[in-house]
């Protein structure tokens, strides 16, 4: 989907977002020096309520290439970065990794953003719930798409372990694994920009250790968040499929669901165009 078609849809189907905050310069792309790590990041800039996107651990800041026309479109000032383990960002020799909800925190304080938007696809988004736990002062909507969420209770576990067995399930190729059926017999193209995507989102210096959560993450623990939430998922999301969304959205109180019913693990990128509209409709709200 190219940016033009993206924001065209989401002119015609979308509310205006409203404006808040100081102008920002915006940043093609540079490092963040947070003390042991420096974070690229790519900011829109401008005056409007801020989006912080977090991308899955296959992906990185070029993931968001059909998100963020769209969203800046709407009048958001957009944040994109590349977490520790993808891209460009990288960790001082013998640093501990740290968790990346503190990262997050890091950045968004040393960016001046006070209150922002979350949204966070796959391990991008099991950091989101992290840290919506974790300061959900900060947090003024929470979008969390196609992830298991890092729950760690036994019984969701052995959900996880029926759903994907291992070690078979990790040998897939990741566009498999990753990206539904349904896309990759009709966009070509489409897949294999995705795969280009994934390529290039592999860390130029490999060997970073993985990073911990901030919380022993759990459903006890998410029925306290107050968050404003919106949970989406794919028909096909090999990893999150319907059913889990909604153990999620038992546990999330007033959470909102979408569910695009071809998308596989990849909604924000198979169905561009729904996902923008599902995302920037709930933020409008919120």
């Amino acid at each position: 989907m190219r940016y033009g078609i993206v924001v065209l849809a989401v002119l015609a189907l979308t509310q205006s977002a409203p404006g808040a905050g100081q102008q920002a310069p915006a940043a093609e792309g540079q490092f963040a020096s947070l003390g042991s790590r420096q974070l690229w990041y790519r900011d829109s800039g401008g005056a409007g309520v801020p989006i912080v996107l977090l991308h899955a651990r296959t992906g990185s800041t070029l993931a968001w290439e059909r998100q963020v026309p769209a969203f800046v479109a709407r009048g958001y000032r957009v944040i994109t970065y590349d977490r520790l383990g993808s891209g460009r960002s990288r960790l001082a020799a013998d640093a501990a990794p740290g968790t990346a909800a503190d990262d997050l925190q890091a950045l968004t304080t040393q960016l001046g953003l006070t209150r922002f938007h979350l949204v966070g696809t796959a391990a991008g988004g099991i950091v989101a719930l992290d840290y919506a736990v974790s300061f959900p002062q900060r947090v003024r909507g929470l979008v969390v798409a196609n992830s298991i969420g890092g729950v760690q209770d036994e019984d969701y576990l052995a959900l996880g372990r029926r759903l994907r067995p291992s070690p078979q399930f990790d040998q897939l190729p990741p566009e498999f694994r990753e990206v539904g059926p349904s896309y990759r017999a009709g966009d070509p193209a489409g897949t294999a920009r995705w795969i280009e995507i994934e390529h290039a989102s592999r860390p130029q210096v490999p060997g970073t250790a993985p990073q911990s959560g901030r919380n022993r993450m759990t459903f006890a623990l998410l029925e306290s968040l107050r968050v404003p939430t919106l949970l989406v998922t794919g028909g096909a999301d090999l990893y999150a499929p319907p059913p889990v969304m909604r153990m999620f959205a038992a546990r999330i109180r007033g959470a909102e669901t979408v569910v695009f019913p071809e998308a596989g693990h990849s909604s924000y990128w198979e169905d561009a165009e729904g996902f923008n509209r599902a995302v920037l409709a709930f933020l409008a709200k919120h």
